[in-house]
Formats: C-alpha cells, sequence, structure tokens
C-alpha cells in the first residue's frame, strides 16, 4: 500500500513553549511503517508486522518515574509513591529536549484518550522514532479527519529514547518519566519502551478523572453480542490473564487494559491492544495471534530469525515483556464504540502461585473494595521451584505504578459504583491447584474461561456455595461441565495439613498489607 507522505511543516510541537521545526503532522499509518524501516528502527516480518526493539529498556522504570505537583494538588498527590521533581529540573530537561530536537526531524500527532465524548482528553504526542509514533497511534484513538483549527491539546507528551537525561537534573539515571501537573506536559527520555507513553497518558487520566466524578480502572471490558447493558469488567495485574479471557469471541471487546466507569457506564480510554506474547499461540489466543502477521502491528522487543524473520514467542530470553501492539479494530468481534452500560459482573483475577485460592469464588461488595485495594497476585522468585520461591504482590486498585492519588480515592469511588448498581462480584485464580508453584499445577486455560462464561452467563446462580474458613469469601461445589474436584483448593492437595499452613500464611499476609495501607 502506497503511503501518504504528509505536509513537513514548521510547528509548535508542545504547549508551554513554542519553537519552529521541520516536523511530520499527523502521518498516515502507513507512512510511519514505512518511515521505521527507512529510518533502520524496524526490520519488517512476514504479513507486514514491524520488528521493534526498544533498547536497553525493555519495560517500565518505576523507579525513574517523576511528579511535578502545583499547588492545588500539593496535598493530594500520593507522596509516599512518587517521587518529586521541581519545576526548574523539569523546566531545564524540557530546554533540553527542545534543544534535541531542533537536530530532528519529530513526528507530531494529535490523538485522544476515552471513547466517551464528554470526557475527552486531547494528547498531542511527539516522538522522535517512528516505531514509536505507530505504536501510541495504535494504542490511543484518533480521529478520522485531523483539524488544524481543532482546540489545542489538554496534554502534551514529548518521547526521546536516544536522549540521556543530564547530570544537570537530580534524577536516578539517564532514565526519566516526569509528568506535570501545572503544565500538562510529560517528559520521557532515556528509554524506548512504548508502555511508558502509553502509561503515563493512564497516569494522568487517574489525576484527571476522580475529579470529575468517574473511577478509572486498570481493567479489560467486554460485553454480551447486541446488549452493552450486559458488560463485564476484568481487573488484573500482568500475567493474570485480562487480555485473553476479555478477548472472548462469544461477546463484544470494549477494551483489553484501561477504562472508566462514570455515571452513564463504562468507555474505554485508548483505541488498541498492548498485549504480552511469551508463550501467545494460535490455539489458547487465536485473535491476539492473529493480529501478529497483520500490516503495521508492532512486534516489540520478541524474538525472532534474523533471516526468515520467523517469530518465535516461545522464546523469553531478551525479554519476558514481550509486546504487540495494534489497533482495535484488529480484533473482529471488537466494539466500534468502546463504550458499554453498567458492569453486571466484575471479575478480578489474580495468579496464585501459593495454590492456596480456588479456581472461582463469589465476593460481597465489601470483600470486592478489599480485593480492589489490595490488587493481589503472585511472583516467581529466582528459579526455586518450592514455595519458598514464590511472593506475594499487592498492587493497590490493580495499578500502584499509576496512582498519583492515595489509593482510597479510587476506593471510595470503586465502592460507590458496586452499591449504585450492584453487580455480581468475582475473584477468579489463573494461577496454581493441588499445591505451590513447583508442586501443583497451572489451572488450565479452557477450565478458567469455563467458569467465566458460567459466572457471566448466570450459570452459578442455582450451585451450591461454601464459605472459606480463611478469606471468607465462599466458592461453588461445583459448576456446569467442570469436575467438582476443582474447585475447592483444598482437596486438590496431596496434603491439607500443608494446605492449611499455606493458606493461613496467605491470609496474614493479605491482613499485613491491608494495615499498611491504612496508614498510607
Amino acid at each position: 500500500m502506497a503511503a501518504v507522505c504528509p505536509e513537513i511543516s514548521k510547528e509548535t510541537v508542545h504547549s508551554g513553549r513554542s519553537f519552529d521545526r521541520e516536523a511530520f503532522f499527523n502521518p498516515s499509518s502507513e507512512f510511519l511503517v514505512e518511515q521505521s524501516v527507512a529510518r533502520g528502527e524496524c526490520e519488517t516480518a512476514p504479513g507486514g508486522a514491524l520488528l521493534a526493539y526498544s533498547g536497553k529498556k525493555t519495560g517500565r522504570s518505576p523507579k525513574d518515574k517523576y511528579v511535578v505537583a502545583g499547588p492545588d494538588s500539593e496535598e493530594s498527590i500520593w507522596w509516599k509513591h512518587q517521587k518529586p521533581m521541581t519545576a526548574n529540573d523539569f523546566n531545564r530537561l524540557r530546554r533540553d529536549l527542545d534543544l534535541y530536537l531542533s537536530t530532528k526531524t519529530p513526528i507530531v500527532q494529535d490523538l485522544h484518550a476515552c471513547a466517551d465524548p464528554a470526557y475527552r482528553l486531547n494528547v498531542r504526542v511527539v516522538c522522535e522514532m517512528a516505531w514509536q509514533a505507530l505504536a501510541i497511534r495504535h494504542l490511543l484513538r484518533e480521529d478520522a479527519e485531523v483539524s488544524r483549527a481543532q482546540p489545542g491539546p489538554d496534554w502534551t507528551i514529548i518521547c526521546c529514547p536516544d536522549f540521556a537525561a543530564p547530570g544537570t537534573i537530580s534524577s536516578n539515571s539517564e532514565t526519566v518519566i516526569a509528568l506535570n501537573f501545572i503544565e500538562k506536559t510529560i517528559l520521557i527520555c532515556g528509554t524506548g519502551y512504548a508502555g511508558e507513553i502509553k502509561k503515563s497518558v493512564f497516569t494522568a487520566l487517574n489525576y484527571v478523572l476522580p475529579r470529575k466524578n468517574v473511577l478509572p480502572m486498570h481493567c479489560a471490558a467486554n460485553h454480551a453480542p447486541g446488549n452493552p447493558d450486559d458488560a463485564a469488567l476484568f481487573f488484573g495485574l500482568s500475567g493474570t490473564g485480562k487480555t485473553t479471557l476479555s478477548a472472548d469471541p462469544r461477546r463484544i471487546l470494549v477494551g483489553d487494559d484501561e477504562h472508566g466507569w462514570s455515571d452513564g457506564g463504562i468507555f474505554n480510554f485508548e483505541g488498541g491492544c498492548y498485549a504480552k506474547t511469551l508463550n501467545l499461540n494460535g490455539s489458547d489466543e487465536p485473535e491476539i495471534f492473529a493480529t501478529t502477521s497483520m500490516f503495521g502491528t508492532i512486534l516489540e522487543n520478541v524474538a525472532f530469525d534474523k533471516g526468515s524473520k520467523k517469530i518465535d514467542f516461545a522464546d523469553g530470553t531478551l525479554t519476558e515483556n514481550g509486546r504487540c501492539a495494534y489497533p482495535l479494530e484488529h480484533i473482529p468481534f471488537a466494539s466500534p464504540t468502546g463504550r458499554a452500560g453498567h458492569p453486571t459482573n466484575v471479575v478480578m483475577l489474580t495468579c496464585d502461585s501459593f495454590g492456596v485460592l480456588p479456581p472461582i469464588a463469589r465476593l460481597d461488595s465489601d470483600q470486592a473494595v478489599e480485593h480492589f485495594l489490595s490488587g493481589f497476585t503472585s511472583k516467581i522468585g529466582g528459579t526455586e521451584r518450592s514455595v519458598s520461591g514464590v511472593h506475594p504482590v499487592f498492587s493497590p486498585c490493580f495499578g500502584h505504578p499509576f496512582l498519583p492519588l492515595k489509593p482510597s480515592v479510587y476506593g471510595r469511588l470503586f465502592r460507590e459504583r458496586l452499591q449504585s448498581h450492584g453487580p455480581a462480584c468475582w475473584l477468579v485464580n489463573t494461577g496454581w491447584t493441588g499445591g505451590p508453584y513447583g508442586v501443583g499445577r497451572r489451572i488450565e486455560v479452557g477450565a478458567t474461561r469455563a467458569l467465566v462464561k458460567a459466572a457471566l452467563d448466570e450459570a452459578l446462580s442455582e450451585v451450591e456455595f461454601r464459605r472459606d474458613p480463611n478469606f471468607g469469601f465462599r466458592f461453588p461445589v461445583d459448576a456446569p461441565g467442570l469436575p467438582s474436584g476443582l474447585l475447592d483448593p483444598k482437596t486438590t492437595w496431596d496434603d491439607p495439613g500443608a494446605y492449611d499452613i499455606a493458606a493461613a500464611r496467605l491470609a496474614a499476609a493479605f491482613d499485613e498489607n491491608a494495615e499498611k495501607l491504612g496508614q498510607d
């Protein structure tokens, strides 16, 4: 497909500082694909996807993220978990980036976040790299016609991966992600990971939207075909199956990662997906797998054969955080509006490597708020194949790195939504059963899908539930089409006494985390 070459013009490329230079202004996706290859940034895979490498940073750099707060926000920022940056340091870095970009031909795009026009956030993104410009074009939302007469941006992002933060500012390293809530500007340098741009927008929305009585959420969402009022939310940290389970061909995908919940319902912040690719295959995730051979999809930090360009999704030696970025329309059952009604079901996903939690449990509203505020999953430390190598992870609101405000702000909004609309709330474990990691086995994706389907279809409404003595929630004794022995985690362990010890330890970790959170 021939690319449309955009006009090269002199533009003001970010708010607060006006400077003239040549820039590609709102180029087409086809042009960005061509530029990514022509500049030597990417190679082309069979099918037309781009193979991109982000450099030594293949994931987010949370220790290099900073906030500049204004007088109206100084008291509201969750400073215990945010690094402050002075306005002087921010302005000094911005001047350095201005000078650096004067030697480049940057790509300037006017995009926006939020599918609900009532909460639209206009974002101008200035990128040094063409492939990053294409990635954020996929992940944010674009207008069919971009008018230069349209209102200016609400926020501006400047991203220069090859620029190292100078020693003249106070920072941990040459990498800086700095959000200025006064000037509504974000500066990113010293990292090529495209997820930094995406999550910087999410952080800004987590600051802006609660003031408009909208709950910003790190979750996926879908709804029943032809019935957007039968919607479901899927909360979960990385590796818990949020993208996988929400991409259900029997339902309409609203979005896979970031949404708002307003008085009018839910809406997607984004216009694309940023799915993990490690062990991606066509059997378990056919729709996502299909996007990896489509024109314009970006395969970021994914292993491939240098000669044939054949992709190896099982190879995690470069990073286990390989990603594919693609527009939502690459998914055949994606919502064209990015909106739905109030959810009838809320699903909280966890990958429990302790093997303690049941595959599915019903939560009352208080328990749902507690799990929302805890944001539990687990990670496997080192190479030890035992419970000693497993560590609990608690990320408040399932999005701790992206919360500029205290978790109680989001918890209050979440509780109000549950009380007003009464969705059924579920805890779903996509991790281990029959013992911890190294002893038990991973719960099969097919079993999890069947349980989620049963919950959303109300097939669990008539079955018997049993109360868990350690955590208080209730889990079904049996479920349609699944063996009953899978549903009670204690019965899947060879040593019930060992289960009791592991369950008590995990329950104590929940209590300890809740106490710490209450002190913030």
